[in-house]
Order: C-alpha cells, then structure tokens, then sequence
C-alpha cells in the first residue's frame, strides 16, 4: 500500500505538522521505525548532536540544516512514543518548555529587574532552586564528557556567585596546579610515578584551566575540537606528502617529518 507524501508547507507550523504527519505513517507502515524503542534511538541521538556540533565548527549551513532535522525528528520520534505509551505528547512537551520560558525570564514576562546577561543568570539558577531542584548541580548531566562537564559545573556555581571575580586569581591557580603537577612528576628523573596520584593532580591542573578558559569566554570544548581538527589536517598532509615522495613515515625522522609538518602550518 502507498501512503500519500505531504506536500511541503511554507509556515513552520505546517511544516512541524508535516513532520509530525511523515512520522505517524512511518511509524506505523515501516518495519524499522515500528521496532524503535527510546532505548534504541538513544545512542542514534548522541551521533546525531556530535554530527550537528561537527558541522557547526565547520560553519555549513547546508549541513547544519540537515543535521538538524535529523535531532528534530529524533524528538518528535521520543515524544511519539511516550504518547502511544500514554505518558505524555508532543503538544504537552512544546507547551512544558514554552512555560518553563516565561517562568525563568521574569524579566521579561513580569517586573523584575536585570542589568545584564550575568543577572538573567543567576534568576535562572535561583528560580530552579526555588522550583525544587535540591542542588545547583542537579541540571548538570551525569553522563556528560568530563570537559564538558567541568565547563558546566563552573558555570553552574559561577550563578549562585561562587568564582573568583578577579581573573588574575584564576590564573594563579592554574599556575599553582601547574607547578605542584610538574614538581612531583618530572619526567627529567628517573622515579616510579604513583598514577593514581598524578591523574588526580593533572584532573585539578585541567580543572584550573578550564575555568580560566571559561573567564576569557573560551568555550574548552570548542577550543580542543578546532585543534584536533587542525592536527588531524596537518598531519593528513604529512602523510600524503610522504606517500608522493615513497616514504614511509615509520622509516622517517622526526626532523623529516618535521619538513611536511611546516608545509601544512603555512597552508
């Protein structure tokens, strides 16, 4: 049996209907989509977000458009499924954040009072609390990567005011984690090193400089990528370079290899 494809609409609400619409039939008519579970979808989501991040620190658009449906349609797919389960719909979940937005933004949807972004907040963390969140930490997920997650939880605290107001104190600290670091584990001498112990002090060296990235309005996570990302493109040019010229990077120097390396640093 053919089912009838919905037209393409021209407002957004028409064209989220329209959506709604390709996945109630799909939902039904294909064996794929039928056998979905939220449990299943789940690890297809994350690939999704890390594909849209992926395409947004490239800056395309035409990517990002795509990448971004595909996230919508694994929200409308989630919702859809509460709803034949009967826990909630689609409409309960586009009215729950439409709510949740007038309430955070006092400022805007009632008399209270802000003069800059820094005010706006620290109502939002204040009114979580009042709503019943037992801690300013709750909002942060769990299984969240561990750089993303520090930049979060220093944010997090940051609205309730507990960071330094003076950058130069942050700086001091990450030299303070960066000598002690370096000073029980030089490399130059030859000492079994406790493993245990240096993870846990590179962990606060880390730590410190994320929060000073994050007083520069450095996002970490965005500022590692762009550099993999430029790593991955040299290096690639290393290789290629090798290949046409026979040689084989393990037979290759590091001085050798140095000489692609810097070709790729001017391109």
């Amino acid at each position: 049996m053919a089912y009838p494809v919905p037209e393409p609409q021209y407002t957004s609400g028409k064209a989220f209907e329209r959506l709604i619409t390709i996945l109630d039939t799909l939902r039904i008519a294909c064996p794929w989509d039928r056998k979905q579970t939220m449990e299943s979808l789940r690890h297809l989501t994350m690939e999704e977000l890390y594909e849209l991040t992926d395409a947004i620190l490239e800056k395309d658009y035409n990517e990002i458009k795509k990448e971004l449906g595909d996230v919508m349609l694994h929200l409308i797919f989630y919702a859809k499924i509460a709803d034949e389960q009967q826990q909630f719909n689609i409409v309960d979940v586009l009215n729950a954040i439409c709510d949740k937005l007038v309430i955070r933004h006092p400022h805007i949807y009632a008399d209270t009072q802000v003069e800059n972004e820094e005010d706006v907040k620290n109502n939002w963390e204040a009114i979580k609390l009042k709503e019943g969140s037992k801690s300013v930490l709750s909002g942060v997920p769990k299984g969240l990567p561990a750089l993303v997650k520090a930049y979060r939880i220093q944010d997090k605290v940051r609205g309730v005011g507990f960071d330094w107001d003076d950058k130069t104190e942050v700086w001091k600290k990450v030299e303070e984690e960066l000598a002690e670091f370096k000073n029980e584990f030089n490399l130059t001498e030859d000492v079994n090193v406790d493993q245990e112990k240096a993870e846990a002090e590179f962990g606060d060296l880390l730590f410190s400089l994320i929060n000073y990235a994050r007083h520069l309005g450095i996002n970490p996570e965005n500022a590692l990528e762009r550099t993999n990302k430029k790593f991955i493109q040299r290096f690639s040019h290393l290789e290629k370079r090798a290949t046409e010229n026979g040689k084989h990077l393990k037979e290759m120097t590091l001085d050798e290899m140095d000489v692609y390396w810097n070709e790729a640093k001017k391109l």
